[in-house]
């Protein structure tokens, strides 16, 4: 087994700056390499009305920690809102999605246990050039083990 990544400590907006699915920067905290694949993190900016199609991971869970604004979550067949402040937990097999319901940014903290996605942002930022979302999302996705099942949201402005 390789060895662990040395502690390190890093500073707000600190990180690798990468292309986000859902249109804001993604700063990549932790990858997958540095825990022997047991974790990755990163930060995700969420633009207002934004949040990627109801998918599902096969082999990973998700943590999500909202640090600012709020986002609107479906996981499985239940809904609910998380202001700042709250987490969710997605067990890998759930089918979830979310969409920031804020007039702001919303910002994240992203954890997946065994790391993993740190590869569909790499990707995503290089194979989705000429792609729709929808279009990159499923092809790159399902790259990683992950597969849309569904659309986003539908627009909260709607009254949806």
């Amino acid at each position: 087994m390789s060895r662990l990544s040395d502690p390190f400590l890093l500073g707000p907006g600190e990180g690798e700056h990468i292309r986000n699915s859902v249109g804001g920067p993604v700063t990549l905290k932790l990858r997958g390499e540095q825990t022997n694949g047991q974790l990755s993190v990163f930060e995700n900016l969420v633009p207002s009305g934004a949040g990627p199609p109801l998918h599902v991971h096969a082999h990973e869970d998700e943590c999500i920690y909202v640090i600012a604004g709020e986002l609107r979550f479906q996981l499985g067949e239940r809904f609910g809102r998380a202001p700042r402040g709250s987490f969710v937990f997605v067990p890998r097999g759930t089918d979830h999605c979310f969409q920031n319901v804020g007039a702001e940014d919303a910002r994240v903290l992203v954890m997946f246990t065994p790391a993993c996605m740190e590869r569909f942002f790499e990707r995503f930022a290089v194979k989705a050039r000429g792609m729709t979302a929808g279009e990159a999302f499923r092809s790159i996705g399902r790259e990683v083990g992950m597969t849309v099942i569904g659309p986003p949201l539908p627009d909260y402005r709607d009254g949806r």
